[in-house]
């Protein structure tokens, strides 16, 4: 895939880019379908347990299911390929670790907005900045909820800037920017990546179409994210590229 250095320079000064339909078709079919296949298992855990709401997940509203990845060669595919190293290497650099990955699934008429937040405020300590990944499954439109993000220059912030965050009550969210400024909505067709810093202030619309909108974040790291108290991993640190090369799929044990 290739990447502008017009892309690259945007990422670098304003913490975003837009790659659009760069996903081949067969494989967004792929995503598409695991994507059922784990909201239908997290249906059944949520069902079991009698609740609507489990952390930041909303029964038949909105959904994050992270972490399931590895178990699914579809998508383990996807997250290792050469698109997502080509992703990895032209933002982070010669050496990139996948940090995390999770579907963001807002449901019909119903899926809930997610409000401005930094992907590292998750983190909620210092660390280098990552990469994030969203990955559209559906064509992105405001009606739908698609993600918005908010350029450094926008609000003033240099590439490293993290912000402290509040939980929003009812929700869960983490919300760290309560300006006015409404940012560059992703308005691209299925198979696009919205590629963005993990400093990168986002958020999302609910989706109020009459249809499921769908989208796959992977996530990645220059180096591994340790814990608080440096003692362990905070999330996952399994290399795609090393010295500059796609290190492939790791081994399944």
């Amino acid at each position: 895939m290739h990447i502008s250095e017009e892309q690259r320079a945007q990422f670098r000064n304003e913490g975003y880019f837009f790659l659009e339909n760069a996903i081949p078709a067969e494989q967004v079919e792929g995503l598409r379908a695991e994507c059922q296949r784990y909201i239908d298992r997290y249906d059944a855990e949520m069902e079991a347990k009698g609740v609507t709401v489990q952390g930041i997940n909303h029964y038949k509203k909105r959904y994050f299911i992270s972490r399931r990845g590895l178990e699914s060669p579809t998508i383990t595919e996807f997250l290792f390929g050469e698109l997502m190293a080509d992703v990895c290497r032209a933002t982070l650099g010669e050496n990139a670790f996948l940090f995390h990955e999770q579907y963001v699934v807002k449901f019909a008429e119903v899926g809930t907005k997610f409000g401005w937040h930094q992907d590292s405020g998750y983190v909620g300590h210092y660390h280098r900045p990552y990469l994030s990944c969203w990955c559209a499954l559906d064509d992105m439109s405001i009606e739908n909820g698609t993600v918005s993000v908010l350029p450094y220059s926008a609000i003033g912030m240099t590439p490293d800037d993290l912000y402290d965050h509040e939980i929003e009550m009812g929700s869960n969210d983490k919300i760290g920017y309560q300006g006015d400024n409404p940012g560059v909505p992703a308005l691209v067709p299925v198979g696009s990546i919205v590629v963005f810093s993990s400093r990168t202030f986002h958020r999302s619309g609910p989706n109020r179409t009459s249809r499921i909108r769908r989208c796959y974040l992977a996530q990645y790291s220059a180096e591994p994210i340790m814990n608080r108290e440096g003692t362990g991993l905070w999330g996952q640190a399994i290399p795609i590229v090393k010295d500059g090369m796609r290190c492939g799929p790791p081994a399944q044990g």
